[in-house]
């Protein structure tokens, strides 16, 4: 019997000793990831901008990043908002740009023809409309796809851009007010153990969509340039 309650008990101390060691990593790992974009400084929302709206799937990427810059740095709030704002902008021109080239049977071939086909009667109704939900809605409202689906059907690039920089300016200027009044109870839980799993999922599910996301924009795109061509 004392034989089996001692095996028990190391076993027990190892497992209580790995558990620590994996949160003692996974604790290391999210500091450094958030140390890298806190050092960035008023540059870190602009590149997240530009990465969350574009092609890649970073859902709440810079209202986490700004809330968390703002709650940190009181002083910086209008301008990390700003540099939100420029990167979304350039991250919708830079899909701007890729949608208009690939046309409409590229994006369709992106989105798939029943959901390109329901985007595409909904943008033709209402499209500033469409672009200003789709700014302000959280996932999974498809973003990319209406900025994309305007961008084939020809909407002016000067009013998608300053409806995008608009919207999306409000909801920053919104998040950043939060992160001001709140921004102890933001740090503390940020530094919680549970925030830091579930950020360790996040980042890996970012990772996975993202990487699923630019194959289908690079299929959509090789796929419609024979059509042109032929055309």
């Amino acid at each position: 019997m004392a034989g089996n309650f001692n095996g028990c008990s190391a076993s027990h101390k190892r497992s209580r000793t790995f558990g620590e060691r994996n949160r003692r990593r996974l604790s290391s790992f999210f500091h450094g990831l958030l140390r890298f974009l806190i050092h960035t400084g008023y540059f870190g929302p602009f590149l997240m901008g530009i990465m969350d709206s574009s092609f890649l799937f970073l859902p709440f990427g810079n209202d986490l990043l700004v809330v968390a810059l703002v709650a940190r740095h009181h002083e910086g709030y209008l301008l990390y908002v700003l540099s939100a704002v420029c990167g979304t902008t350039a991250g919708v021109l830079l899909l701007d740009l890729i949608a208009r080239k690939i046309g409409e049977e590229g994006v369709q071939r992106v989105a798939g023809k029943k959901r390109f086909a329901y985007l595409k009667r909904k943008v033709g109704e209402r499209g500033v409309i469409a672009i200003v939900v789709a700014c302000l809605a959280p996932p999974p409202f498809p973003f990319t796809m209406v900025i994309a689906t305007n961008s084939a059907l020809g909407y002016p690039r000067l009013r998608l851009l300053a409806a995008v920089a608009l919207t999306r300016g409000a909801r920053f200027l919104i998040l950043g007010a939060l992160a001001l009044k709140y921004g102890r109870a933001i740090i503390r839980f940020a530094n919680s153990t549970p925030f830091k799993w579930s950020m360790g999922v996040f980042i890996a599910v970012c990772i996975i969509g993202s990487v699923l996301s630019v194959m289908k924009w690079l299929k959509g795109g090789r796929r419609a340039q024979p059509a042109e061509m032929a055309a």
